[in-house]
């Protein structure tokens, strides 16, 4: 694994990050956005460092503030600030083309890095294409707010945080904050069109994104080159060793069409 470096944010956050594979960026090169309360040493993101040693192109990922080795607080978070970090550490760290791959949040804010690099013509010609795991695109309301009953609304208006139980260990707390600032940031009703490739890989037993919350999202992007793969007894990690390999060839299907090879 290579050695953990760390850049200030604008925000004055101390975000940690890794850079895998190679320089040559000309080369098309892979940019990782992890999940809520997830961070950059998962089996996924690991999957993809591999693909970038393999096969000699470069690979960025960092741990959003509160994550992994970043500083800051998990409870302090917003997608507003996990957003700018993310448009900090591509503009500011990951030079060359890039496939920008998310999983689960880190889909929505991959989806949101692409609608807001397209006010910087450079930028926005970077981005060679979006790989989507289980997005939870608009999570905040479509998979928290709206889905909350009654008691836990209560509660996140009594005490500004709710300790949602969850199946990968501790609780995770959702703050009143995060739900009203993802407001900002609801996409899936006014649609996005995306220029490059997408590529959404949703699990059909996912518990956390369902299915027809992919479908959503799939329907939600206008484009040329979208593309949703429902993966059969596939669940919310999509981690298997079958996953991985899928997610690995989905990746590097897109890297190889930006630098010109026909497959």
């Amino acid at each position: 694994m290579t050695s953990i470096k760390f850049e200030t944010a604008p925000d004055g956050t101390e975000i940690a990050y890794r850079e895998d594979g190679g320089e040559d960026f000309g080369r098309c090169g892979l940019f990782w956005l992890g999940g809520f309360k997830s961070d950059m040493t998962g089996s996924k993101a690991e999957a993809l460092a591999a693909l970038a040693r393999d096969t000699r192109r470069s690979s960025f990922r960092f741990d959003y503030s509160g994550h992994g080795a970043s500083g800051g607080f998990f409870v302090d978070g917003t997608i507003s600030g996990w957003l700018n970090q993310a448009l900090h550490m591509f503009t500011k760290k990951a030079a060359g083309k890039r496939i920008i791959i998310g999983s689960s949040m880190g889909g929505w804010i991959a989806m949101l890095l692409y609608r807001a690099l397209q006010r910087d013509p450079r930028a926005a010609k970077r981005i060679a294409g979006l790989v989507l795991l289980a997005p939870a695109t608009d999570m905040t309301a479509d998979l928290m707010w709206d889905v909350f009953p009654d008691h836990v609304k209560a509660e996140l208006a009594e005490k500004g945080v709710y300790l949602r139980p969850s199946d990968y260990g501790e609780p995770y707390p959702i703050t009143a904050r995060l739900i009203t600032d993802g407001e900002k940031h609801l996409m899936l009703k006014q649609g996005i069109a995306c220029d490059c490739p997408v590529r959404i890989l949703q699990g059909d037993i996912d518990p956390d994104v369902p299915p027809a919350h992919g479908v959503k999202v799939f329907n939600a992007i206008s484009g040329a080159d979208v593309t949703l793969t429902l993966i059969k007894d596939g669940d919310h990690r999509l981690s298997s060793p079958t996953h991985l390999a899928l997610l690995r060839e989905t990746a590097l299907r897109l890297a190889e069409r930006a630098d010109g090879v026909t497959v």
